[in-house]
C-alpha cells in the first residue's frame, strides 16, 4: 500500500476537521475493501477495517459500514482522481522501454461489457435502459396486470422483462503491453460505448494507438480521434461504406476513404485511411488505420496489433469471474457505483503491483546504461512473464487474513507475487466441445468498398481546396 500510494498528492481532498478519517486511510480502506474475498460487503469492510487499524492510520474506531459508504459516496471521485493519476506514472515507468511500444506506439485497447445488478428500484431507477425507466414511472399509479393466459404471451412477458433489467455498461481502456488498465468509465446499460471512450481519449498519452472492434466506428468518432492526435486500428464490417480512388490527394495500394453522405452535406472533409486485409480462420478480417505511410506503421505490425486486443477481453473474463464482479452486490446504486469503481480500481493496483515484483525478479539491462559495444553485442532483456490473475488474487488475500502474523521465508506477498505466473504448459484446444451458451453468431460481413463517382471527386476535390486556404489564412 505504501508503493501504491507514495506521490499521492491529497491536497485536493479536504474532509471535516472532527472527521475520524483521513484521505490517505480512506483511500487504504477502499482498497483493502475491494481486495477482500469475504461473502459479503460488510464482512469485507469489517476485514479491511482491521488491516488499516493496525496500520496505525487515521481510522475511526467505532464506525459502521453506512458510514463508510457514505463518506465513500462524497470523496469516490476526487480519491479515484489522485490515486488514478498515481498509478498511471507508475505504469509510465514501467513502459519507458521501447521494448514494449510497437512502431514506437503505446498501444491501448478499447472494449465494453455489462455488469448484472440486483433488481432493486433504486438500481432500476438509475441503470436500467431509458425506455424502462420512463415504463415504470407511468406504471407508478396503476394497478398491476393480469398474467397472461397463453404460453407465448407468458414468454414474451419474461423475455420482456429481463431486458428491462438493471445493468452497469463498463467501458475499458486497457494498456496491452502490460494487461493493466488505463481508464475506465461506468453508466447505465444504455449508454454509449464510443461516447465513453471519446470523453477518456484526452487522457491518452501523446503517442498512443487505440485499436479496438467493429463496434467503435463512424466518421465523426474517427474525425475526433484523429482531431485529438492519436491514431488507430479498427476493425471494420458491413456496417462501414468505403470509397476508392477519390483523388483528394495522391494514392497508394490500400488507401480508402471514409465519407458518408451526410458528411458531404455539411461540407466535411473525406477521412484517408489504409485497409489491411487479414486472413483469419473462417474468414478474413477487414482492418482500417489511420497511420497511412507503410514505413511507419507496417501491415504486419497492424496485425499484430490487432491481435493484442484480445488481451482486454481476456480482462474482462478475469474481473466478471476470477475477480466475481460480474454481478455486484449493493442494493443502492450510489454503493454499487462506488463498489464497481473500487473494484476496477483494485484490480487495476493488484495487477500493477505484481508487475513491478515480476520485473524486479527478472534480469533486465538498466536504462541509463551505456549502449553495447558493437564487438560484443549485448543480449535482449527476457520479457517479463504473464500474471496468474487468480495467483495474485489468492496472495493479497492470504496477506490480508495474515496481516497480524510475521510471514515465514518465501511466504510474503512480494515472493508470492514474483512467482504469480501463468503455467508454461500448453492448453488443448477447446473448440470441440459443445457448450450449451455457447454462441454461434454469423460471421462479420465484409466492409462495402465502392469506387467514388465523378460529382463525389468534384466535391471532394472542392471541400479540400476550402480547408486548406482556411489552414494558411488561419
Amino acid at each position: 500500500m505504501a508503493w501504491l500510494l507514495a506521490g499521492v498528492d491529497w491536497g485536493a481532498i479536504s474532509l471535516r476537521a472532527d472527521c475520524q478519517w483521513s484521505p490517505r486511510g480512506l483511500a487504504s480502506a477502499a482498497l483493502l475493501w475491494a481486495w477482500s474475498g469475504e461473502t459479503s460487503l460488510k464482512e469485507r469492510f469489517a476485514q479491511a477495517l482491521a488491516v488499516v487499524r493496525s496500520w496505525h492510520c487515521k481510522a475511526p474506531r467505532d464506525t459502521s459500514y453506512q458510514a463508510f459508504m457514505k463518506l465513500l459516496v462524497r470523496w469516490t471521485e476526487p480519491l479515484q482522481a489522485c490515486l488514478v493519476a498515481a498509478l498511471r506514472k507508475r505504469m509510465l515507468e514501467q513502459v519507458a522501454c521501447r521494448a514494449l511500444r510497437i512502431a514506437g506506439f503505446l498501444v491501448i485497447g478499447g472494449d465494453g461489457s455489462k455488469l448484472g445488478l440486483c433488481r432493486t428500484s433504486s438500481n432500476e431507477g438509475r441503470f436500467s435502459p431509458t425506455k424502462a425507466r420512463r415504463k415504470s414511472k407511468k406504471r407508478r399509479g396503476q394497478k398491476g396486470r393480469r398474467r397472461p393466459k397463453s404460453r407465448k404471451a407468458r414468454a414474451r412477458r419474461a423475455q420482456a422483462k429481463k431486458a428491462d433489467s438493471p445493468q452497469m455498461s463498463l467501458t475499458v481502456l486497457l494498456l496491452l503491453a502490460l494487461g493493466i488498465p488505463w481508464d475506465f468509465r461506468l453508466g447505465a446499460s444504455d449508454s454509449s460505448e464510443r461516447g465513453h471512450l471519446l470523453q477518456m481519449v484526452s487522457g491518452l498519452p501523446s503517442d498512443a494507438l487505440v485499436t479496438a472492434d467493429c463496434g467503435f466506428v463512424g466518421y465523426d468518432f474517427w474525425a475526433a480521434l484523429l482531431a485529438s492526435g492519436r491514431h488507430f486500428v479498427i476493425r471494420v464490417g458491413g456496417n462501414v461504406r468505403l470509397l476508392k480512388k477519390l483523388g483528394v490527394a495522391r494514392e497508394s495500394e490500400g488507401i480508402v476513404y471514409v465519407w458518408p453522405n451526410q458528411a458531404a452535406r455539411r461540407k466535411q472533409p473525406p477521412l484517408m485511411l489504409r485497409l489491411v486485409v487479414l486472413e483469419g480462420p473462417r474468414h478474413p478480417w477487414y482492418l482500417v488505420t489511420s497511420v497511412l505511410n507503410p514505413r511507419r506503421l507496417s501491415d504486419r505490425q497492424v496485425i499484430q496489433i490487432y491481435r493484442q486486443r484480445w488481451g482486454i477481453e481476456l480482462f474482462f473474463r478475469h474481473f466478471k469471474q476470477t475477480y466475481q464482479r460480474g454481478k455486484l452486490r449493493s442494493h443502492n446504486a450510489e454503493h454499487a457505483l462506488c463498489e464497481a469503481q473500487w473494484s476496477l480500481l483494485g484490480l487495476w493496483s493488484m495487477l500493477l503491483y505484481a508487475y513491478h515484483q515480476r520485473s524486479q525478479a527478472c534480469p533486465s539491462v538498466p536504462r541509463d546504461s551505456p549502449p553495447p559495444s558493437l564487438a560484443r553485442p549485448r543480449r535482449a532483456p527476457p520479457p517479463v512473464p504473464r500474471a496468474s490473475v487468480i495467483r495474485v488474487l489468492r496472495a493479497f488475500r492470504k496477506a490480508m487474513h495474515r496481516y497480524d502474523s510475521r510471514p515465514q521465508r518465501g511466504d510474503s506477498l512480494a515472493a508470492q507475487l514474483r512467482t504469480a505466473v501463468l503455467d508454461k504448459n500448453g492448453r488443448r484446444d477447446k473448440r470441440s466441445r459443445g457448450h450449451p451458451r455457447k454462441k454461434y453468431e454469423p460471421p462479420t460481413k465484409p466492409p462495402l468498398i465502392l469506387t467514388a463517382t465523378k460529382p463525389q471527386r468534384q466535391l471532394a476535390q472542392h471541400i479540400s481546396i476550402q480547408h486548406q486556404t482556411l489552414r494558411l489564412t488561419a
